[in-house]
């Protein structure tokens, strides 16, 4: 009996089969009003309270354009490299979902706004070139909630409840061309790629791109041929997956998907299909329709953009650093390797660590603190380091206090402790807890010289000359001053009271 396969191995998928990618990312643009009216755009208000008859699509109300929303989009495509369109228009893609109050999305289709860019990002010591086919503003739907069922979809849920806050709010959709040549690469390729944009993003300031919260989701098209084949194989779209792992691993199991099915004689079916997060896999979620299913036409209610090429040009001068030439800027000024930068920014600390370093902190200290400790408290809590309840000029602090002997760094994490538990800033819970490094010279001989005659055995070798075993002394001495002692002193003072020279 022959049984078929429901993934082939990553490896073994790859010897047959070549991959090609393409990624339609959606950027929610950080405006106060929505794309079309005045309404919020505030994340976590309450069910359908940011909402007014132009965003619900009441009979009658018509729409403007929000004009920081078209700035924001011509700086995006600036940034990737784009030609800005210096005539385009809006256009009414025509569907029915139950969150899109007008049963159309207003959007652009063969008139965007910008067009052919590229963004290069680095993998595995190699860079590689994503061509950008096109830069579009839209609005985004509102979000509907399944209750019930086993998986959250509409499949078995007892009923579905709409949420309109986010509908009307201005979307970005960034397209790329189809990324053929990565093979083995190809889903640390789709995981830089999402990274880097969402770092442009950061840097522009246009969005908080905040992926847990849906202000940057990516669709991930998968296809795969096989070596030596001419033509590409027909592609599935993963809607909406949202965390760069999540990126890398649907790229992942669709390549492993994919090569069974097609190793069977099977086909591929263009579809657009749902990630699960618990399991790494895809399912089946509807056929995928051609740009003719959704009927554009030019949308009559608004008028054609024109953007003026003088203020294109202003625009494009007054772009901040970009991500590539600021990292770049900073690795040298702290003087860290490739792997440790690499290592800051799939921690998402670089904005930190440059922020602590701007409060005076050195950079070796600013780095160690948030990539070692915060970083550790972090996985353990499961947040985001940024999410932390914990400043960069409070982490300069603390690296001060440990600069000038008035903390060890045992006692800076219980600082750290404190400040994560909001008792705070850093000098209050010193004084609070009393972990100020005992200074005083007479306090701390007093210390050794109880610790001196509680272990005369050890202090009779250190005597004899066996110097190590001052360890265990200078151990009861951090033990007696509760890990308040400058421990280098402690060493010191012990072996000039024992009359042994360092």
């Amino acid at each position: 009996m022959t049984t078929t396969r429901s993934v082939m191995p990553f490896d073994e998928a790859l010897e047959r089969f070549e991959p090609v990618l393409g990624l339609e990312t959606h950027v929610e643009l950080g405006t106060e009003s929505k794309m079309f009216c005045g309404c919020p755009t505030a994340f976590g208000a309450p069910p359908n309270t940011q909402v007014c008859p132009v965003c619900l699509a009441l009979p009658g109300a018509l729409p403007v354009a929000n004009d920081q929303a078209i700035e924001s989009t011509i700086r995006i495509g600036l940034a990737l490299n784009c030609t800005i369109a210096e005539w385009c228009r809006f256009a009414r893609k025509n569907y029915f979902y139950p969150d899109m109050p007008k049963n159309y999305q207003i959007s652009q289709y063969d008139e965007p706004l910008c067009t052919d860019g590229h963004l290069d990002v680095e993998v595995d010591g190699r860079t590689v070139r994503v061509e950008i086919e096109r830069v579009h503003l839209e609005e985004d739907t509102g979000k509907s909630t399944h209750v019930g069922g086993a998986t959250g979809r509409i499949h078995g849920a007892d009923y579905s409840i709409v949420d309109y806050n986010r509908a009307g709010i201005p979307l970005v959709e960034i397209v790329t061309r189809p990324i053929a040549g990565t093979d083995r690469l190809a889903p640390e390729v789709a995981r830089a790629y999402v990274t880097e944009l969402r770092e442009l993003m950061r840097s522009l300031g246009v969005s908080d791109v905040r992926m847990e919260q849906g202000s940057l989701r990516c669709d991930v098209n998968v296809s795969l041929m096989p070596r030596g084949a001419a033509e590409w194989g027909t592609r599935t779209e993963t809607k909406n997956v949202n965390s760069l792992r999540s990126v890398e691993r649907a790229v992942r199991g669709e390549i492993e998907r994919q090569a069974a099915v097609l190793a069977d004689g099977g086909r591929i079916v263009q579809e657009t299909r749902h990630f699960h997060e618990d399991t790494g896999a895809t399912t089946s979620g509807r056929s995928k329709e051609e740009a003719q299913d959704y009927r554009y036409f030019p949308e009559p209610d608004l008028l054609p953009i024109a953007p003026a090429p003088e203020w294109v040009e202003e625009l494009r001068a007054r772009l901040p650093e970009l991500p590539t030439a600021r990292r770049r800027r900073l690795q040298a000024e702290w003087g860290v390797s490739d792997l440790d930068m690499a290592a800051m920014r799939n921690a998402d600390a670089v904005d930190l660590v440059e922020a602590t370093v701007a409060a005076g902190a050195p950079a070796a200290d600013a780095r160690k603190w948030w990539m070692g400790e915060l970083a550790r408290r972090a996985n353990e809590s499961g947040t985001a380091l940024a999410d932390l309840p914990i400043e960069p000029g409070q982490i300069a602090r603390v690296v001060e206090l440990v600069a000038s002997g008035a903390l060890t760094d045992k006692l800076a994490r219980q600082v750290l402790e404190g400040l994560l538990a909001g008792e705070g800033s850093p000098d209050e819970i010193v004084e609070a807890r009393g972990l100020r490094v005992v200074s005083d010279e007479g306090e701390l001989i007093a210390i050794i010289d109880q610790v001196l005659a509680a272990n005369t055995d050890a202090a009779d070798k250190v005597r004899a000359g066996k110097v190590a075993a001052a360890g265990a002394l200078v151990g009861g001495v951090m033990k007696a001053s509760r890990g308040k002692a400058d421990a280098a002193r402690a060493r010191e003072l012990i072996l000039q009271r024992l009359g042994v020279a360092g």
